[in-house]
């Protein structure tokens, strides 16, 4: 594959893009863990917007350039926020707190979404942007969050949707999430190699996020994705 400036140009703004989505994602993690009593996240410098305080300089920087500029699949990650359940207020059980602490992040994601949304079509109502220029900022903004946003509510062991079925199944239960912390990571693995093998991948599981986009993009007047 050449690797042309427009390339390297659009890796960096995605990548730009990237590391602002992670600092409000583990923020809404750290922000909700505080609120519950848990100082941790305060005492680490985690509650913040600050990318500095987020940032994973491999899986937020280096593997998602490399990523964009080979063509591969999105695979990155940030700094997990280190929160200790036993500090949460008692007015929630520990698997309650956990699953609020874990949706936070999705949430805020989505939240970036919707205030990027607004931006875009404020400036593009008052001339700011072209239309190549609001589509662009779309897909580095809304679609990256909700795509985030999405990927982050799987089900998973090592994703945020793990914590969250977690709250939600009763303790009789418990052994599914003694499973998905078991398998999880082997179950997630496998769907970013599967394509690989000839089998539908993670590109078939988030195929929900082209739907909702699409969506997205008439409810605010863009167009059709």
């Amino acid at each position: 594959m050449d690797i042309t400036p427009d390339h390297v140009r659009a890796a960096l703004f995605y990548v730009i893009a990237f590391v602002i989505s992670v600092a409000v994602h583990e923020f809404g993690h750290a922000f909700v863990a505080d609120r519950l009593g848990d100082r941790i996240p305060r005492l680490q410098g985690r509650l913040t917007l600050s990318p500095m305080a987020h940032i994973d300089p491999i899986g937020t920087l280096a593997v998602p350039l490399l990523g964009v500029l080979a063509g591969l699949p999105l695979f990155a990650w940030g700094k997990p926020v280190q929160t200790n359940p036993a500090n949460y207020t008692r007015r929630f059980s520990m698997r309650t707190g956990s699953m609020l602490v874990a949706a936070a992040g999705p949430f805020m994601n989505l939240v970036l979404a919707l205030v990027g949304s607004i931006a875009i079509v404020v400036l593009t109502k008052a001339g700011v942007l072209s239309p190549k220029l609001q589509l662009a900022l779309f897909g580095y903004i809304v679609l990256l969050n909700i795509a985030l946003m999405f990927f982050n509510l799987l089900p998973l062991g090592p994703l945020d949707g793990a914590a969250v079925l977690a709250g939600l199944l009763p303790p009789s239960l418990e052994r599914i999430n003694e499973l998905n912390r078991k398998y999880g990571m082997l179950v997630l693995l496998l769907l970013f190699l599967s394509p690989s093998m000839g089998l539908p991948g993670l590109s078939f599981v988030m195929r929900p996020v082209g739907a909702l986009v699409s969506f997205w993009m008439r409810v605010m007047g863009l167009g059709v994705a």
